[in-house]
């Protein structure tokens, strides 16, 4: 492992949030060619199975992760009171963030048919959604955030699920309701 390596390791061990390759560049007084070669090293040799933590590619940047055999592990030694789920309202609007950013309140509650203020507060509270200027008649508008990106696993946006390849039956809609229902359960277990 060269110098360049063990250095962006530290760099992304010690940071909390995915660092860019123009971050560590800089940081590491390289160009972002070396960052990127030492960052493919660094991936490979943790993908040999032989660590602890994988390297992901998130939210525009770069992290270390546990590996998912620990997953089972990990869960017992962290156990702590977590945040609450996502209620449907929350769900809903932060679905239509997410695919119409920036999109103001009054847009949002248009589309949901219902008032939208709570839910657009508790997701900005939690930093799943901030603030990203005005529209042209004032509003406020909203984008998510690179917090959501991480929680929901993305490394840019661009890879949402194209929601016009679901259009589900009723059949397979309470199917997929029934899947949900289960898995909110086992993670709440």
């Amino acid at each position: 492992m060269t110098e360049l390596q063990r250095i962006v390791e530290a760099l992304l061990f010690l940071s909390p949030e995915p660092v860019s390759t123009a971050e560590l560049a800089v940081a590491c007084d390289a160009s972002e060619a070396e960052v990127d070669r030492a960052i493919d090293a660094l991936e490979g040799s943790l993908a040999e199975g032989e660590r602890g933590v994988v390297l992901r590619r998130v939210a525009g940047g770069h992290t270390l992760a546990a590996d998912p055999v620990a997953e089972d592990a990990a869960r017992r030694l962290l156990s702590r009171p977590r945040t609450p789920p996502l209620t449907q309202a929350q769900a809903e609007t932060l679905t239509i963030v997410a695919y119409l950013q920036p999109v103001s309140r009054p847009e949002i509650a248009r589309i949901r048919g219902v008032s939208s203020e709570s839910a657009v507060g508790t997701l900005a509270e939690r930093g799943l959604i901030e603030e990203s200027g005005r529209s042209r008649f004032g509003a406020v508008v909203y984008r998510t955030t690179p917090l959501f990106e991480k929680l929901f696993g993305l490394a840019g946006l661009d890879q949402l699920p194209d929601p016009s390849r679901f259009d589900p039956t009723p059949d397979d809609e309470r199917e997929l309701r029934q899947r949900l229902l289960a898995a909110g359960e086992q993670r709440a277990g």
